[in-house]
């Protein structure tokens, strides 16, 4: 941090579950490391060990996952959202962006990840899916990567990335429609606090 202050640093950090490892340290490591990333990260997007196991078995249909299967959703969301840095858009962002946008206070500075698609590692299958499939699969609580449910508390904003061909027009719509029908789900002090 002192060497390089004006790089934006962010993390995925990983939440240990109960559910999933009963190893005795994991919830002391995720005890202390919350101090650290409070204080020294920019952007932490916080997966959690329950919810990608929850992926693969409800929607991936996996009887037994493994850690490869985990790494996989991992990769795929880590890949989504640097896709901006790597890759020529027009609407391309960047981390800072991302945090001039979503971060209303220093320290609000954690995110859920919700991701779309959602395929198995090595699937071949592929089905083309409009923006609002998209969008309403982002929004679902079974493609969340955090074992919370968003319809049980109220998003200070949010942020949708899309990869592909698809109108800017018919995004920029969406995220109309979703921030108008799921007003109630958003906080009323934070304007256009849904982004694209």
């Amino acid at each position: 941090r002192e060497e390089y202050p004006d790089r934006i640093m962010c993390t995925y950090s990983v939440c240990p579950s109960p559910k999933v490892s009963d190893t005795v340290v994991e919830p002391y490591n995720a005890t202390l490391s919350v101090h650290q990333l409070v204080e020294n990260a920019d952007e932490v997007m916080c997966l959690d060990n329950e919810a990608l196991y929850d992926i693969c078995f409800r929607t991936l249909k996996l009887t037994t996952p493994t850690y490869g299967d985990l790494n996989h959703l991992v990769c795929a969301a880590m890949s989504g959202i640097t896709t901006c840095l790597r890759f020529p858009g027009q609407l391309n962002s960047d981390l800072r962006k991302l945090a001039v946008n979503l971060i209303p206070f220093p320290r609000l500075h954690f995110f859920m990840i919700g991701f779309a698609p959602l395929t198995s590692r090595g699937s071949q299958q592929y089905r083309a899916l409009t923006v609002p499939e998209l969008t309403q699969q982002q929004f679902d609580a079974k493609n969340m990567m955090c074992a919370a449910d968003p319809r049980h508390g109220r998003y200070l904003t949010a942020a949708c990335m899309f990869r592909g061909r698809m109108s800017t027009k018919e995004v920029d719509e969406q995220m109309l429609n979703v921030q108008n029908k799921n007003s109630s789900y958003f906080v009323e002090w934070i304007p256009n606090n849904i982004k694209a």
